[in-house]
């Protein structure tokens, strides 16, 4: 086993980590005395500890995140208990700021702020020759153009099986308030030329799945369009591409080159967050709404994108019908995706600076969501937050597109949010847990509900059914009237693990026309 482990706990095995490949390309002479070893969340502390230490290292280097300081600082505590000789260094975003107050920085021997690309390397030096180098190391900024490359430390099966993490910039020029990417320096970029060669690499070694973590990957529109030409002069069926994308930032150059990708082939992730300005300006967010609209419509209908849109709930200053007025007014831009967020508070955001002025409550564990603040209160976060997981499970998963319309349209309310609150609020009340209930279970509560509204029962009959069978059910579903039909759709193809769900919705959304 090598002396220098580089090692993180991913959200879920589809996911790579694409730090300590970074890391791992910049050891230099150390390289060779170094392995990475990636692990899950849902992996048992003493196992992940058994597996760390069963060579006998000097060093364990850890990447700490908000989805995995909770169980990474259990981890930390074991490695301690264990071999207190083993140094332990932490570096990643969760790490970054106000490391005096947290628990997993007192455990570790040191920890790396900032990017570490260079700077682990030569801890690691230090800590090999014997010298006592300062707990806490503040990272010197790296020239991205003197960094070596990551991309040859994704293996065989990464690229069969998982999702590819890759970088064309870092950094983000805008300064809202709840995000991380408020304290960061300006954006900059790796050579373009030096970037493609590696995106050629990739793909000749057949990868198909691409995650750009660029903050704005449309901020620099003759980049942006350089890459998206670069994809499609080498595009392939079955090639997925995911950005986080500027809402507002569409111009004609991109245009005519997004709408140039198959359908499915493009994920955009858009940041909306708020649609009331006052809101807005109160976290220092800038955007322009009758542009962003416009983009988002030319989205839906003249590409194949499938959009992610994001809001925010419990947003200084945007009660609950503010809030749900937003997710409307989205709603009727048709993105296939509504990520209904509760906001939290980052380690190192200006964030808190509305605490005692909106009352501002915040949980104290990750991943430090808001519990309660001046216009939205404990009990009324509690239903956003069930109406947010239920939301996914119906609404983002393309499982439902007929039925879920039948409840959106519903004319009990004249508005969707209100709509689904209420069969959120009926589903926990029979269920009373947000997570757990199987596609068939929501799919019979949907009928409950809308039959005792008293939806056509026929028209309920034919959503349902040609739900089940598009999403890969066979026969009429149990809870339906025996005598229930619907137009049969082909049985769905075979779809890539890491984009079934974005397929589901090709040729499901009923808002068209």
């Amino acid at each position: 086993m090598s002396e220098i482990l580089l090692a993180t706990l991913n959200a879920r095995y589809i996911h790579t980590a694409f730090g300590l490949r970074c890391l791992h390309a910049n050891m230099a002479e150390l390289q060779p005395r170094c392995t990475i070893l990636e692990f899950d969340i849902k992996q048992r502390a003493a196992d992940i500890a058994e597996e760390l230490l069963a060579g006998g290292p000097k060093i364990i280097g850890l990447g700490v995140y908000i989805w995995n300081v909770v169980p990474t600082t259990e981890l930390v505590s074991l490695l301690k208990q264990l071999a207190p000789e083993v140094k332990i260094v932490l570096g990643g975003p969760e790490v970054s700021y106000e490391t005096e107050a947290q628990e997993i920085v007192r455990l570790a021997d040191h920890v790396i702020c900032g990017e570490a690309d260079l700077a682990f390397a030569d801890l690691c030096r230090s800590l090999l020759a014997g010298a006592s180098p300062p707990k806490v190391v503040n990272a010197a900024l790296p020239d991205l153009a003197k960094l070596a490359s990551p991309y040859p430390f994704y293996g065989d099966e990464d690229i069969a099986h998982r999702v590819l993490y890759v970088e064309a910039s870092r950094g983000c020029p805008f300064s809202c308030e709840f995000c991380l990417s408020s304290v960061d320096l300006p954006v900059r970029a790796f050579p373009l030329a030096d970037f493609l060669l590696e995106m050629e690499r990739l793909l000749a070694r057949g990868a198909t799945q691409f995650k750009f973590l660029d903050r704005t990957f449309n901020l620099n529109v003759q980049v942006s369009a350089t890459i998206l030409e670069f994809f499609l002069e080498r595009w392939q069926a079955g090639m997925f591409f995911h950005f986080e994308m500027i809402p507002d930032r569409f111009p004609d150059a991109l245009r005519g080159l997004i709408a140039r990708f198959a359908p499915g082939a493009l994920q955009f992730e858009v940041g909306i967050q708020s649609f009331d300005d006052a809101v807005a300006n109160n976290i220092s967010r800038r955007q322009n709404v009758a542009r962003l609209e416009d983009n988002l419509r030319f989205l839906k209908e003249h590409t194949g994108v499938h959009v992610h849109a994001d809001l925010i709930a419990g947003l200084p200053g945007e009660g609950l019908a503010g809030f749900a007025a937003g997710f409307d007014r989205l709603w009727q831009l048709g993105p296939q995706e509504i990520q209904v967020g509760i906001l939290k508070r980052l380690r190192g955001t200006p964030i808190i600076r509305h605490d005692a002025a909106y009352a501002m409550v915040y949980a104290r564990l990750a991943p430090y969501e808001l519990l309660a603040n001046r216009d939205v209160d404990f009990a009324t976060l509690q239903q956003i937050k069930r109406f947010a997981r239920h939301w996914d499970a119906i609404g983002n998963s393309g499982r439902f597109p007929r039925s879920l319309l039948l409840l959106l349209d519903h004319p009990r309310h004249a508005s969707p949010f209100w709509n689904f609150w209420d069969f959120s609020q009926r589903l926990h009340a029979r269920h009373g847990k947000q997570q757990g209930i199987s596609p068939a279970n929501l799919a019979e509560q949907l009928y409950l509900h809308l039959r005792d509204d008293g939806v056509d029962a026929t028209a309920l009959a034919a959503a349902l059914s040609a739900d089940h069978l598009t999403s890969g059910g066979r026969g009429v579903p149990a809870y339906l009237p025996a005598a229930a039909t619907a137009a049969r759709p082909a049985a769905p193809k075979s779809r890539p693990a890491s984009n079934r769900r974005q397929q589901r919705h090709l040729g499901g959304d009923s808002r068209e026309g």
